[in-house]
């Protein structure tokens, strides 16, 4: 199948969603912000051993929250989770959330990575990343950023610099996918030799460089990893949103976020390991309607895969080096696309 990708190549490609980053380069961390124009269907999958979230359990199919306003990514362990506060209060101050009587409550569900080893400056006096979420929400718009931002500044993979990537594809039936992910995982994104990316066979106009599958793919041995002998065991997770324009109800995103796991797996060899707590929301904004359910929900599902894999490669590509790193970047980095 031809993969066609979104005019931005990013997950706002799927119309009605804006993306913000917000980071802090001395604390080597920062948080991404997927917001609506409304609010949209979302869902979620977890397959990570060690997963750090806030608010998933309303995206279960069978709980009643029928939308939500905005989805998080963030640096920090537990004490990232506190971004999707100060999202949920700024959206509360633009009126905005679930209607309970009189009262509104913005639904802002969230997911972390552990960057908290990473040679930034973790000595704050107060936590940050209530002030980097409310500052990711203001941010948010069609363009953004991608490489060392947001949730992706601090992350790491086994042998490079992880990052924030995007990818978008448009399906033939007119339906729009999309992927953005904060990749840090304990395993790796390339094959022995740091050059090419696992994700090769997906990859759309060399938009990772365009080195091509390794032709003799081998992965590094973990008891190899630079990130396993420079940070620690437990620095790991990726954590990722994919959304489509289609009319999904919560069980038809669930599914979406479950399949979107393959594409973690094919680009990041080990993935779902115990000590990763990879993680995968689903949204679905509702502007096409599906002319036929099962064929199309089958594309949908194996966009999402493709997109969240290509998202993983243009993270690490993306990625820039920085003073203090502890791994080197891509050896073929360049600057991240306006």
């Amino acid at each position: 199948m031809d993969i066609t990708p979104g005019p931005r190549n990013l997950i706002t490609d799927v119309a009605g969603l804006r993306v913000g980053n917000a980071q802090d380069h001395a604390l080597k961390s920062g948080t991404t912000v997927l917001v609506g124009d409304a609010p949209f269907v979302a869902s979620v999958a977890v397959m990570g051993g060690a997963p750090g979230t806030r608010e998933t359990d309303l995206l279960e199919p069978d709980k009643m929250a029928p939308a939500v306003d905005a989805l998080v990514l963030s640096g920090g362990s537990a004490f990232g989770l506190a971004a999707a506060q100060g999202v949920m209060d700024a959206l509360a101050e633009q009126g905005r959330g679930f209607a309970v009587g009189p009262a509104r409550v913005p639904l802002v569900p969230a997911a972390i990575l552990f960057d908290l080893v990473n040679g930034g400056d973790k000595n704050w006096p107060r936590n940050p990343y209530p002030d980097l979420g409310r500052a990711a929400l203001a941010a948010a718009g069609a363009g953004f950023d991608i490489g060392s931002t947001g949730a992706g500044t601090g992350a790491t993979t086994a042998m490079l610099k992880g990052g924030l990537g995007s990818a978008s594809q448009v399906l033939d039936g007119g339906v729009t996918v999309g992927a953005l992910v904060a990749a840090n995982p304990v395993g790796a994104v390339t094959t022995l030799g740091d050059r090419h990316f696992w994700a090769a066979p997906f990859e759309v106009a060399g938009e990772f460089g365009g080195l091509g599958p390794d032709p003799a793919p081998r992965a590094p041995d973990l008891r190899d990893s630079r990130k396993l002998a420079a940070l620690t065991a437990g620095a790991n997770t990726t954590i990722a949103i994919v959304a489509t324009d289609a009319k999904l109800t919560k069980p038809q995103a669930k599914r979406m976020a479950t399949a979107a796991h393959d594409g973690i797996a094919r680009a990041v060899v080990p993935a779902h390991t115990p000590m990763d707590g990879d993680l995968v929301f689903a949204a679905a904004t509702g502007a096409v309607d599906l002319a036929a359910p099962d064929w199309q929900m089958m594309e949908i599902c194996h966009a999402a895969a493709t997109c969240l894999s290509r998202a993983i490669a243009r993270a690490v590509f993306h990625a820039q080096p920085a003073d203090g790193d502890r791994l080197p970047c891509h050896p073929h980095a360049v600057p991240p696309p306006r």
